[in-house]
């Protein structure tokens, strides 16, 4: 299968799924990983958020997977932490009637109570 061709078919499906991604990338300070810093937070918990899935330390790239227990968010956010660029980039997946801007809030709300020494930039990139 040609590569066009295996890019028309993702395009399709992702087009046939009702779901909406935005992506949060945030530009950190030098140092380790803000993904492994957000999925080991003990406080995480305290702003309703919950780990889902985690492929640690040794295989490149780690990834972290948590969601929003808060009322009316539906979806995930799908972290990656690039060492070299010092970028956390977050995949915020939302389904059905969620609201893609309530778990960013809420998220971004997060990383400010939490890593603000870390932060130098935080975008947002509407899917």
């Amino acid at each position: 299968m040609a590569i066009t061709e295996r890019c028309k078919s993702a395009h399709a499906r992702l087009n046939a799924e009702d779901n909406l991604q935005t992506l949060v990338q945030v530009v950190c300070t030098p140092g380790l990983s803000m993904r492994d810093a957000i999925a080991n937070d003990p406080k995480l918990d305290a702003h309703n958020f919950e780990i889902l899935l985690e492929r640690k330390a040794g295989r490149f790239p780690g990834w972290t997977k948590v969601r929003s227990r808060a009322e009316g968010r539906r979806g995930s956010i799908n972290m990656q932490w690039n060492t070299a660029t010092k970028v956390l980039s977050c995949r915020v997946v939302n389904k059905g009637s969620g609201k893609p801007n309530l778990i960013i809030g809420d998220f971004v709300d997060y990383l400010l109570q939490r890593h603000r020494r870390r932060i130098k930039l935080i975008s947002v990139l509407p899917g």
